[in-house]
């Protein structure tokens, strides 16, 4: 196989080369970070295996089986028996979410049941550039949706809904778009922010395609 179509074909297994060159890491979708006790379980006997070198806690709240070798990739995958995650690529790579009303007593809204809707629509979902999604059940936005490209915090009357950020080597703060949604409200507009975007000419980031266009431009084509 060529170089450049072994990349592809370790890329699309969601196998990721490590600073070594030599080994990879591979992390399995985990909606939100919850599982249950037999998943942390199959993960770690997956991991002893085949010889990894660590179970690293990521960003995304899942668990990247680190160090593993590009003969174990395949078999590893199978002992798992779950989806990679969108980890790397032009995609919608994490849906970040908090304990919301499900489990923190200072949740306003139900960030999970709204997470894992998100989730489930949008995990993968080809886009012009990265994208990442945050749903916080309150303001103080455990789920660091002010630093995604749309976050959602929950508020006492209805979601808060944010655009336009991002961490990384170029940081920069959400912009509100609009607030008091309920659900439904907030799951319409995500598909129609996510579908003005899927349809864009640029490579860009939404945060920095919006200040090319405008903020209120933006506004008066998704809302």
């Amino acid at each position: 196989m060529e170089e450049k179509e072994k990349k592809k074909d370790l890329l699309d297994k969601g196998a990721i080369v490590q600073r070594d060159y030599e080994t990879y890491a591979i992390a399995p979708q985990m909606p939100g970070g919850i599982c249950e006790p037999c998943t942390l379980r199959k993960i770690a006997d997956v991991a002893e295996k085949y010889n990894a070198a660590a179970l690293k806690l990521t960003s995304a709240q899942r668990i990247a089986i680190v160090g593993l070798a590009e003969s174990d990739i395949d078999a590893a995958w199978r002992d798992l028996d779950m989806p990679p995650a969108a980890a790397i690529g032009l995609c919608i790579r994490s849906v970040k979410i908090c304990p919301g009303t499900t489990f923190c007593k200072r949740g306003k809204q139900d960030a999970v049941k709204l997470g894992l809707e998100f989730d489930s629509k949008y995990h993968g979902l080809e886009l012009p550039s990265k994208f990442k999604i945050g749903v916080s059940g309150c303001s103080n936005s455990c789920a660091e949706s002010w630093i995604k490209d749309l976050g959602f915090i929950g508020m006492p009357k209805g979601w808060k809904v944010v655009v336009g950020g991002s961490a990384g080597a170029a940081p920069a703060i959400a912009e509100i778009l609009t607030e008091n949604l309920s659900d439904d409200e907030a799951m319409a507009l995500a598909d129609r922010v996510i579908n003005y975007y899927k349809n864009c000419d640029t490579k860009k980031r939404l945060g920095r395609y919006i200040k090319e266009v405008g903020l209120e431009e933006f506004k008066k084509d998704v809302l």
